[in-house]
């Protein structure tokens, strides 16, 4: 025992960077324990810089220090205060990862426990916690800060509360939120036992956030000059300390304003100089020009005026590339925004002011309210009156990382990314704005490449610290991956497809409105592409299904004694079409054709109501359950009538307010007359959407109101008894999962199924399953893996859909031999296991599903 004190640190040599967030007294004291425990203390270069060649351990509370790339490059941990106090309580030393100020470890002071989450989605969320800083714990003890749980009664969470735990219980969505931005949102929607997003709708209000991400960084170009109260602010400064500073002459300020610069940097100890070669930072607005592109070659510091004016009034160092407008801007924007048309909803204060520079400095225009001719509209929340016309009007809705991340990486950025367009529902992204930094290396290449022959030893040595540090980054910038368990990705593969950048096409501009409404709403009669193109969009989705039935009527021909119809019927109307045309173009001009010119002209329809409900309609017999009945005489007759009726009806639900959709589109009800295993109930059921029963639909065509669906939930008693399952349960679940029922889930089909494999992928890739269809040729699509490289864990499952077939029985087998050599536990299950987890919406099995008992009869 008495050898453990000394041996705790034996090996460190630790150095402290001071600076507001750790005063040269906290690093003093902090010095004591170090020393008495082994540590060796290391002081400042005579120029107040760290001994980067003797240290071990760099402490910091910020990675705002100069020799932070230099750190990196040379793989030195930068921890925090907390990383001495949290090796002390333990005597072992701690790990770094945890405690490092990098903000890109966005859980560096979560120490994270779960309850009651299935083992799967448990390593997921921990395993990418701990990528980005966080710690897992087995149990909730006092250093635990937060439980993921579905529920509040659960035994771990209960022994916690008892003993006075003061950490926080919230829901596996908020991890699932964060891994998708790759940013760190507030816990308090997510938190148990009243979680916000589960009490609340997206539109009902929320403030605006604070945040000092965007302090002093708001606009590139400041027109006057920011100091904190304090009168002798100037005297104290010792930012610029024994720093040589060139001020850009495309800086385009008054001359007053000049000198009161200089002297302030003169009176804070440094010295402004006129050429680059003498300066250590260089001040300018454009990214371009001699002077700029050889301070950037030369490795200086590059930032701009309101780079220059934040550090003199926080008197603390801050690289110029942690914020977006610290850093010149380039003189005609960003390639692919000069076209661009860009509005913003949902930000207030200096949030809203950024981002219109932000558009600014793109190249692009921004507008402060929407119009027909924008093309995009940045938003913190997807729910304002500029969100709900957005899709209407064709502009792409996404939130402010798009922009931010396009112009760190001096690119226009796909915005199919699923990041930019994540709005979690109770969250106001307002409070991760301004975290985005500027890409370096996209810098070089675009602005200043090259210039090796000039550059010096010390800028070589300058140049190859920060490819260093480039090469050693975490790469937590873009955040985890979240398609799937990381252990399930490198047993099972599936193919993916590479999202496409879709070019926003360019627009006419139009006249500006002197209103300032949120919205403007184009005229009837407006000939604007845009509402044209979304006006046909909706019309096609609408008819479609009738296109694709009638050009299949259209191609049947009519054999001797079937019903009239088909090709024939088709030819017959095409010919008396022609026929009319032909007659109507010899027709003589005469009086007829005075009276058709004297007609007035038509008048305009008028534009449809705003969709307030969009259905996925299964099972509704007004125009889905005749079709069956009609099959047997007079096909095409019927088959036509009935569509065209189906066509009508869907028109006045539009006109109503309700659209019918398709089930693999965005739908907020499902209407069914009771509970459907069919693949278009589950799939939908899949999104989470409230389920009524299909007489709301007959209601609403008969009265011609839209009636409350509240009252029209549906309820099925015996479904709900035969097949262990509560509706309203699933529905609640479903919300939660998002579509994430089955992540990473590994799912296998044979390909002789019945009813065909694609109608169980339709299913199990809807609530988020890996996919596969077996055929035991050669190869694998499971990893050979031993438990000791899977760390010990117990095999997970893996599951294979199969009926009795005697041709599919000759597989299982391999499978099983397959999934075994992978670490994996084979389930040969019917199909049924699938329907009933997706009808239940809860990952659960039962050996009833097994084949050998689900077709016990027929395997004897």
């Amino acid at each position: 025992m008495g050898d453990a004190p000394e041996s705790l640190f034996s090996e460190c040599a630790i150095a402290f960077y001071t600076c507001s967030l750790l005063a040269p007294k906290q690093a003093v004291e902090l010095s004591i324990p170090l020393r008495e425990n082994g540590a060796t203390v290391l002081d400042p270069t005579s120029d107040g810089s760290i001994p980067l060649e003797q240290c071990t351990h760099i402490v910091s509370n910020t990675v705002d220090f100069p020799q932070f790339a230099e750190s990196q490059a040379m793989m030195i941990p930068v921890v925090t205060t907390q990383w001495i106090a949290a090796s002390l309580a333990r005597r072992k030393q701690a790990s770094p990862r945890p405690y490092s100020p990098d903000p890109r470890m966005i859980f560096r002071d979560f120490m994270i426990t779960c309850a009651d989450l299935p083992t799967m989605d448990k390593e997921s969320i921990c395993g990418a916690a701990m990528a980005l800083g966080g710690q897992e714990s087995k149990e909730a003890s006092r250093l635990t800060t937060h439980i993921c749980s579905l529920y509040m009664d659960h035994p771990k969470i209960e022994a916690a509360l008892k003993k006075g735990w003061k950490g926080k219980i919230v829901l596996p969505h908020y991890f699932d939120d964060c891994f998708k931005l790759g940013k760190r949102i507030d816990e308090g929607p997510y938190t148990l036992p009243d979680p916000e997003i589960l009490k609340k709708t997206k539109d009902e209000h929320i403030d605006f956030p604070q945040t000092d991400n965007l302090d002093n960084a708001v606009e590139a170009h400041p027109t006057y000059l920011p100091l904190p109260p304090d009168s002798d602010v100037v005297r104290q400064l010792t930012v610029f300390q024994d720093r040589k500073i060139m001020l850009s002459n495309d800086l385009n300020i008054t001359s007053r304003l000049l000198k009161a610069v200089c002297d302030i940097i003169n009176l804070g100890g440094g010295r402004v100089v006129e050429t680059v070669e003498d300066c250590d930072w260089y001040i300018g607005q454009y990214r371009d020009g001699k002077d700029y592109v050889e301070a950037a070659q030369r490795c200086k510091e590059v930032g701009n005026l309101s780079w220059l004016y934040s550090l003199i009034v926080r008197n603390d160092y801050s690289s110029p590339m942690r914020r977006l407008m610290h850093y010149p801007i380039p003189r005609d924007g960003i390639e692919g925004f000069r076209d661009l048309k860009i509005t913003v909803s949902n930000y207030g204060g200096e949030a809203r002011l950024y981002l219109e520079n932000l558009i600014k400095a793109c190249g692009a225009e921004f507008t402060k309210t929407m119009k027909q001719d924008n093309t995009h509209l940045i938003t913190a929340r997807n729910t304002s009156v500029k969100c709900k016309a957005a899709p209407e009007w064709g502009v792409d809705v996404v939130n402010h990382l798009w922009i931010e991340e396009s112009y760190a990486k001096c690119e226009k950025t796909p915005i199919t990314v699923p990041k930019y367009t994540h709005f979690p529902p109770r969250t106001n992204l307002g409070e991760v704005i301004g975290q985005t930094p500027i890409n370096e290396r996209r810098l070089r290449e675009l602005y200043y490449p090259g210039g090796e022959e000039m550059m010096s030893p010390g800028t070589k040595r300058k140049r190859k610290i920060l490819d260093d540090a480039a090469d050693n980054a975490l790469g937590m910038a873009e955040g985890p991956s979240t398609g799937s368990a990381s252990k399930d990705l490198k047993k099972a593969t599936r193919p993916s497809k590479t999202p496409k950048d879709v070019a926003t096409p360019v627009r006419k501009k139009r006249a500006n409105s002197a209103s300032e409404k949120e919205n403007e709403t184009p005229e009837i009669g407006s000939t604007g592409g845009r509402s044209a193109k979304a006006k046909a969009r909706d019309k096609l989705q609408t008819i479609a299904p009738d296109i694709a039935l009638y050009e299949k009527e259209k191609k049947r021909a009519g054999k001797q004694g079937t019903p009239f119809g088909g090709k024939r019927a088709t030819d017959q109307y095409e010919k008396s079409k022609e026929l009319e045309k032909q007659q109507c173009s010899s027709h003589e001009p005469g009086e007829d054709d005075e009276e058709e010119r004297k007609r007035p002209a038509k008048k305009a329809r008028p534009s449809l109501p705003d969709v307030e409900m969009r259905i996925v309609l299964t099972g509704f017999q007004r125009w889905v359950g005749s079709q069956i009945k009609e099959d047997q005489d007079r096909v095409s007759t019927c088959r036509l009538r009935l569509l065209l009726h189906a066509n009508k009806l869907q028109r006045k639900l539009r006109d109503m307010g309700i659209q019918i959709v398709q089930e693999n589109q965005a739908c907020d009800y499902l209407a069914a007359p009771h509970v459907l295993r069919t693949v278009k109930f589950l799939t939908a059921l899949a999104r989470g959407p409230t389920v009524i029963n299909s007489a709301f639909i007959e209601e609403a065509l008969e009265t011609g109101n839209l009636p409350d669906p509240k009252n029209f939930i549906l309820k099925d008693a015996k479904y709900e008894k035969e097949h262990k399952v509560k509706l309203d349960q699933s529905v609640i679940r479903a919300k939660a999962n998002k579509g994430r029922l089955l992540r990473g889930v590994p799912v296998y089909c044979t390909d002789s199924i019945s009813h065909g494999p694609e109608t169980y992928q339709t299913i199990a890739q809807a609530n988020g399953a890996i996919w596969l269809v077996y055929r035991a040729r050669s190869g694998t699509t499971i990893k050979p893996t031993t438990a000791e490289e899977d760390g010990g864990a117990p095999p997970d499952p893996v599951y294979l859909l199969s009926t009795a077939n005697p041709a599919e029985r000759q597989l299982w087998p391999r499978f099983r031999e397959m999934a075994k050599k992978g670490n994996m536990e084979p389930r040969i299950v019917a199909p049924q296991w699938l329907l009933d987890v997706a009808m239940a919406q809860e990952n659960r099995f039962d050996d009833q599903f097994l084949v050998e008992k689900y077709y016990a009869d027929d395997l004897k």
